[in-house]
């Protein structure tokens, strides 16, 4: 557990650039400790590597980018922060129990914590089961259970809920204000479906690497006039086109 008690995150003029192509473009925001943030966008916009950005993975980064009061990809933040990828991260020859043992014995999880976070994620009676054997979602929910073991202090999860249905969505997100609100856990929860923003404390809203709104839902929708989030986020696209000229050089994924 790191001593720190400021922003989980905060980026001033942060800028990605792959090749000749603005990936992210001078980015600054805030991401509060303990809070369930969520980063909205399209497919494409650019959430995935800010997300690599924020866990030290993505090059070619410049500005300023601090994660739990370190700069992003300190070694010192290797054991404070769980990301999950879109891409199952765990072995699917072995079973979801064998897969969380081995992932614990690297972290120092004793088997009642391996225990509880399977039930976190409702794999309790698959946990017997090859990992090539489950479902999309179902390998997604143990890459979650894995991230989740040694207590991290921020957890970057990108497309958590893609795939699972609606039950299985509430849920998770039920497990995530858990975390938030019981064991001061700092979520940042990437989605490209609009509905999920009322599940978030605060909003990133990010499209073609510019971020549009860093805000908290009812300020957003405040703001803009709307009545939901897609509304809020289409207001604000119509915003940005009318002030800034669109450039072919910008690209993101």
């Amino acid at each position: 557990m790191m001593n720190y008690d400021g922003d989980a995150i905060r980026a001033e003029g942060l800028r990605v650039v792959r090749g000749e192509r603005v990936v992210l473009d001078d980015l600054s925001f805030a991401v509060p400790r303990g809070s369930v943030t969520g980063l909205l966008g399209p497919s494409g916009c650019g959430k995935s590597t800010l997300m690599r950005a924020i866990v030290g993975v993505q090059a070619r980064v410049s500005g300023r980018l601090d994660v739990l009061g370190l700069p992003a990809g300190h070694k010192r933040l290797r054991s404070s922060i769980g990301y999950v990828t879109q891409a199952p991260s765990v072995y699917a020859d072995l079973t979801v129990l064998e897969n969380l043992r081995y992932f614990g014995a690297i972290l120092g999880a004793s088997g009642p914590e391996i225990d509880r976070v399977i039930r976190d994620v409702d794999l309790t009676d698959r946990q017997g089961a090859a990992v090539a054997q489950l479902s999309g979602g179902q390998r997604a929910r143990v890459s979650l259970a894995a991230a989740l073991l040694g207590g991290p202090e921020l957890l970057v999860l990108d497309e958590p809920t893609v795939g699972l249905d609606p039950v299985l969505r509430r849920d998770l997100w039920a497990l995530f204000h858990r975390l938030a609100d019981q064991d001061g856990v700092t979520l940042l929860v990437s989605s490209h479906v609009m509905d999920e923003a009322e599940r978030c404390e605060r909003l990133l809203l990010l499209r073609d690497g510019v971020l549009l709104a860093d805000d908290t839902p009812a300020t957003l929708l405040a703001r803009t006039g709307a009545q939901d989030a897609e509304a809020a986020f289409l207001a604000l696209v119509d915003g940005a086109r009318a002030a800034t000229p669109a450039t072919s050089s910008r690209s993101a994924s």
